[in-house]
């Protein structure tokens, strides 16, 4: 290996292992890589003995401990988060942001305003936001919402025109006739559909299948119930349903109900015109009632057969749960779509009540982990009444 590739690995190692004579490197930092090591000493470094900081935490294998440690400052925090968003991508940023709430307890620093105008915005940063919405001064939450607001709308970038357009598919179709009345056939679809049946001697398609508009031409609509568990654990599965609940309330061809619940149930239909203000009406935390939850969504279904309940919650049951699972099975026998999502998030498999998982699969109502990518089609399929695009069911569970 050729004298630069050679310190190139001892300057990676050395910025891994955090520098000391224990760590043998014996490379010394300085510039930029000095300024990188400080960042990730305050953070992942810790003090030892009598005078060990809010940075306690597990040293960099180096055979020493790293001092370091953001104090309890807003403005050495704000200079820190400057410096990361500096020296590392965005990607990396929202990790080290999230470890240091987590592992410093930065939490109540998140409620001074200078702090949230220099902080990287994303969903977990939100959540974070969300569970200390009630302890918020005043004078920090015009710019809480700012920041919720502008990841809000990336979502919705991201998000809105791709689900409304798999959507809109996926209601025509479920709402097409096959005996449809003359003034109700769709010709431009009747005539694609039988193409094949074209005779060039007598230039005519011979319709051997005709496809209606049906009811979605008259004005019916599918009703689609979002039940989503607003426990601490379930933060960015809330973020997300809000954005998707504002998306579906915006399409005429839905009726749309967003409900969240803890051991309380909160209807906020009323607000899915703009998800920041439905997102500072959840209250993240506390116990769970699902049976509750679905008790009172079950009483607002006036059209089970074109209605898709989705109960998004990690099925950690506080209430009653053979009540639970009777009201499930009681909405799928009148006609209901009823989907579970342990998770509608990123952040890829979560912990779940795998019995009441696998409980709720011998029903025939599937449940597992969906990121924001799939729900659009997951929700086409249940609204179409066939086969859901399932990426990992829990243990026993079946598809129905």
């Amino acid at each position: 290996m050729n004298g630069t590739g050679h310190d190139e690995r001892l300057r990676r190692w050395r910025l891994v292992l955090g520098g000391g004579e224990a760590e043998g490197t014996g490379r010394s930092l300085t510039g930029t890589d000095a300024a990188v090591d400080g960042a990730l000493t305050a953070l992942y470094g810790r003090r030892t003995g009598p005078g060990a900081g809010p940075g306690a935490g597990p040293a960099a294998s180096s055979g020493r401990d790293r001092a370091g440690g953001l104090g309890g400052s807003a403005p050495s925090v704000a200079r820190w988060l400057g410096d990361i968003r500096t020296y590392f991508p965005s990607s990396v940023v929202q990790v080290m942001q999230r470890d240091a709430i987590d592992r410093l307890g930065l939490s109540t620093l998140l409620l001074e305003p200078e702090m949230l105008e220099v902080v990287e915005a994303d969903v977990h940063l939100v959540g974070t936001l969300l569970s200390l919405n009630k302890a918020m001064p005043e004078t920090t939450r015009e710019t809480a919402r700012a920041v919720v607001r502008k990841v809000v709308d990336d979502l919705e970038r991201r998000l809105a025109t791709r689900t409304r357009a798999t959507l809109t598919g996926a209601v025509d179709r479920s709402a097409r006739v096959s005996r449809p009345r003359h003034r109700d056939i769709d010709w431009d679809r009747t005539i694609r559909a039988n193409l094949k049946n074209y005779l060039p001697e007598y230039r005519t398609v011979v319709p051997e299948r005709l496809i209606g508009h049906g009811r979605a031409a008259q004005g019916v609509k599918k009703d689609v119930v979002l039940c989503v568990d607003q426990s601490g654990s379930m933060a960015a599965s809330v973020v997300y349903a809000s954005v998707f609940g504002a998306v579906l309330a915006s399409m005429r061809s839905i009726a749309t109900r967003l409900v969240v619940f803890d051991t309380a149930v909160v209807d906020l239909t009323d607000q899915l015109d703009d998800p920041v203000d439905v997102l500072f009406g959840t209250q993240l935390g506390g116990g769970t009632d699902i049976n509750r939850a679905l008790a009172y969504c079950q009483a607002r279904i006036t059209r089970p057969a074109d209605t898709v309940v989705v109960l998004i919650s990690d099925l950690y049951e506080g209430g009653i749960r053979d009540e639970m699972i009777k009201r499930v099975a009681a909405m799928k026998a009148s006609g209901v779509q009823f989907v579970a999502l342990l998770a509608l998030s990123d952040e890829g498999t979560p912990a779940y009540d795998r019995e009441h998982a696998a409980a709720l699969a011998a029903l025939g109502a599937p449940a597992f982990a969906c990121t924001p990518d799939l729900f659009p089609e997951v929700m086409a399929a249940a609204i179409e009444k066939r086969p859901l695009p399932v990426p990992d069911l829990p243990d026993g569970a079946t598809h129905g």
